[in-house]
């Protein structure tokens, strides 16, 4: 059931109080806002790196920005906008750190990811392995936009970018994703092959 509007507009006032007792250097209030953003968080970043360890490690830098500069929140924008900002570009550090030292595994050799067995999991792979081949502002963007629910002004926002950049971004990857969906599928048609 989705949120009332007057639920929304208490969430918004609970993340901006925390916000304010985390600039007071309160640690109960960060351990608060920790708990409220963890799972969220987690869900964005997993979509960009398989390892656990770099998650919780993206994370725990992000709520370290959060607690040194709570102060110079200027209320600009949502708090959870702030958040998924500083998480960003934590992320992307860390991609680029980590791409940095370790070489490139060959997608054959990768591990399969999880999925609900419900699910289509040839198409999910299919598309994870496309998702792979946009840069990392590109799929973070595409997170944001199709799996997160964002506005091109709140991804504007989040990843410090122009809107022009933002919409660059997106018309990039879409346009990348149809490229290289039929070449990873074996097939022109839009779909994966079913050949074995």
């Amino acid at each position: 059931m989705p949120k009332t509007l007057f639920a929304k507009l208490q969430a918004k006032d609970h993340d901006r109080g925390l916000l304010a007792r985390i600039a007071a250097k309160d640690r109960q209030a960060l351990e608060e806002l920790y708990l409220d953003y963890h799972r969220r968080l987690a869900r964005f970043l997993s979509r960009f790196t398989q390892s656990y360890e770099n998650v919780e490690e993206i994370i725990n830098d992000t709520f370290m920005v959060v607690w040194q500069a709570a102060p110079q929140f200027r209320h600009d924008s949502q708090v959870s906008t702030w958040i998924l900002g500083i998480a960003y570009r934590t992320a992307l550090k860390s991609l680029r750190r980590v791409k940095r030292h370790t070489t490139a595994i060959d997608l054959e050799d990768a591990p399969e990811p999880s999925v609900d067995p419900a699910q289509d999991t040839e198409l999910q792979d299919w598309v994870a392995r496309a998702l792979q081949e946009l840069s990392e502002e590109q799929r973070l963007t595409l997170e944001l936009a199709y799996h997160m629910g964002h506005s091109l002004e709140e991804i504007a926002a989040i990843t410090a970018a122009p809107i022009g950049t933002v919409k660059a971004r997106m018309y990039h990857a879409r346009a990348r994703l149809r490229q290289c969906l039929p070449e990873i599928g074996g097939g022109d048609a839009g779909t994966p092959s079913r050949s074995e």
